[in-house]
């Protein structure tokens, strides 16, 4: 059953005559997200998922289904002379009603402020329409006023979001010209932290020189703003890929979960430091609730493909990978990975035929002749490890010629290898534990010596917070001041009827009884059992009901009749009306009449 309390924000569309604004139309949609993520008990799709579904005309029905939300945000972003437009309608994805649309026009440096007020009245439409939800004064922070160093922010995304490594280089050099323009710009920091922590843990700059600016600018970041969300995932992400410190990783990712709720990424995360630490179950259940927020993300099937892989359940594991592929068929990671699981499952038919129709793949022959080796099969061509140098191996995702070497029974060279390599903690090795590749080695006193250098620090992964400690929460009003609230509510709606005004808000009303607008949200939900639409929405359809038996009215048409009751819409009145009393407006209207007559 699709959670009520749920969004996707689909992309922005671009207006405008200028293309480069697509990566500004793009950042001002996640910065949305983001906002939205930090509204507790919103269920908000991550930007991953909500992306796939950028220039394709699809059905909000299908969209709900696919990404098992509610609601959809969509909209559209013209920029002309330093002014953006922006228009945006909140849909509701069982029938495509139109819940919400409004247009704003402002100057484009007041983006920062137009981005916190749609989020804050997305948020506010969610809760009147489909329940309660706790709304902070502000959700939409950006970490610079200055509109050039976000527009440099925002395109140094783009640049990181293609996940190719060389476009990790243009997003470094968008991001120092970002700062370049606000030294404060702490998101920007952060940034550049992962950017160069993920370069130097794959191999593609030098290791030492990658890790030391990666913790000098995340350094720089945290004395700007210590407790960002992202601040927390860079702080893992260098713990975790460049230190393999698995206690301090799991502590920060679980301090940006308690930030943002529905980081997916964080999720992943977790999932990676429970895989480095052969603690499969645990990563399995995290990199579920990673695709729950993002089912369309092909980094999180990937992630549950290579937990299948390392337990050695390659039929899964393809399933899963097979799924990454769908949604992102030149995915690097899953169709290396996939042909990995034909060499271990020893499918000859599927690993040829992979191997022929598959042109991404980079060193197919090298993985032929390791297919053979593994699976005792003749080998026909002998290949020399310096045929692909273990060091250019190792500046790939997966380091087929250090495989080679291993299966090619050349064991003191591949040893050597395997121990210059984990001093270094690189990225390929970071599931060391269980690569089913490193078998041949696991019983050598040299291959455990390793193992046990690497893990001799003592690092032990902190507790999990119990279920019922992380759901234990508070009540907003004690039973006295439910009871007094209450009262006030049913008594200021009996005497001054604000309902009949179609464009009533629970602001508004709660401002009328004295109550903040979070409390008399849960406050409908908890005691009445209804959200602030359905409440107000009642006490309309009973105001209807008076007055439309009322002589008095007889001349003004049904329709007529809703809109004096409160209503602004046809179809949510019809819509209304028939969920409530089980029949249409005239029919029922019809029913009490002959009741009258035959009485």
């Amino acid at each position: 059953m699709i959670n009520q309390k749920s969004i996707a924000v689909l992309p922005f569309v671009n207006m405008s005559n200028d293309i480069d604004n697509n990566y500004f139309c793009d950042g001002i949609t996640e910065e949305i997200i983001n906002a939205l993520t930090k509204v507790k008990g919103l269920k908000v799709i991550a930007r991953t998922s909500s992306f796939a579904f950028k220039n394709k005309n699809a059905d909000v029905r299908h969209i709900g289904n696919q990404l098992g939300v509610a609601t959809v945000l969509e909209g559209s972003i013209r920029i002309v002379n330093k002014r953006i437009r922006i228009s945006v309608q909140l849909i509701r994805t069982n029938d495509g009603f139109q819940v919400w649309s409004q247009n704003f026009d402002r100057k484009l440096e007041d983006i920062f402020e137009l981005q916190d007020e749609i989020s804050l009245i997305i948020a506010e439409q969610i809760r009147e329409n489909f329940g309660h939800l706790d709304i902070s004064k502000h959700i939409s922070i950006v970490g610079t006023k200055n509109i050039n160093a976000y527009k440099l922010y925002l395109k140094g995304r783009a640049y990181q979001l293609n996940w190719a490594l060389d476009d990790y280089l243009e997003a470094i050099k968008c991001y120092k010209q970002s700062i370049a323009i606000d030294q404060n710009f702490y998101d920007a920091y952060f940034a550049l932290s992962r950017s160069y922590g993920i370069l130097s843990s794959w191999g593609v700059i030098e290791k030492e020189d990658g890790r030391q600016k990666a913790r000098t600018y995340l350094e720089e970041g945290l004395k700007i703003n210590n407790t960002s969300y992202l601040g927390y995932f860079s702080e893992s992400s260098l713990s975790f890929w460049n230190n393999w410190n698995y206690t301090k990783a799991l502590e920060t990712l679980k301090k940006s979960l308690h930030k943002n709720p529905s980081f997916a990424i964080a999720y992943e995360g977790i999932a990676e430091i429970y895989m480095a630490t052969n603690q499969l179950d645990k990563a399995l259940s995290n990199i579920n609730k990673a695709i729950e927020i993002s089912p369309l993300s092909p980094n999180h099937y990937f992630t549950k493909g290579n937990i299948y892989f390392l337990n050695k359940d390659y039929n899964e594991a393809i399933i899963n990978l097979n799924e990454c592929l769908r949604i992102d068929p030149n995915f690097t990671l899953a169709i290396e990975t996939k042909l990995a699981c034909y060499i271990f499952l020893n499918d000859s038919s599927n690993f040829n035929n992979y191997i022929a129709t598959m042109p991404q793949l980079i060193h197919p022959k090298l993985c032929e002749t390791l297919f053979n080796l593994i699976n005792k099969k003749p080998v026909d061509i002998q290949l020399d490890a310096n045929t692909i140098t273990i060091e250019e191996a190792f500046k790939s995702i997966y380091p087929w010629s250090f495989y080679y070497i291993i299966h090619a029974c050349k064991t003191d060279e591949a040893l050597a290898v395997f121990e210059e390599k984990m001093k270094l903690k690189v990225g390929q090795l970071v599931n060391f534990q269980l690569d089913p590749f490193l078998d041949p080695l696991r019983n050598h006193p040299r291959f455990q010596l390793i193992t046990k250098q690497t893990m001799s620090s003592g690092i032990r992964l902190p507790k999990e917070i119990s279920s019922k400690a992380q759901n234990s929460i508070t009540k907003p009003l004690d039973a006295s001041e439910i009871t007094k609230y209450k009262w006030a509510l049913e008594q200021f709606l009996k005497d001054t009827e604000p309902y009949l005004n179609p464009n009533l808000s629970l602001k508004e009303l709660a401002n009328n009884i004295k109550l903040h607008p979070n409390k008399l949200s849960w406050l409908l939900n908890a005691e009445y059992d209804k959200n602030f639409n359905d409440f107000i929405n009642q006490y309309r359809i009973n105001h209807f009901k008076a007055i439309a038996l009322n002589p008095e009215f007889k001349h003004i048409t049904i329709l007529g009749l809703a809109y004096d009751s409160g209503f602004n819409s046809k179809s949510v009145f019809n819509t209304y009306f028939k969920k409530t009393e089980g029949t249409t407006p005239s029919q029922w209207v019809k029913a009490q009449n002959n009741g009258r007559r035959n009485t």
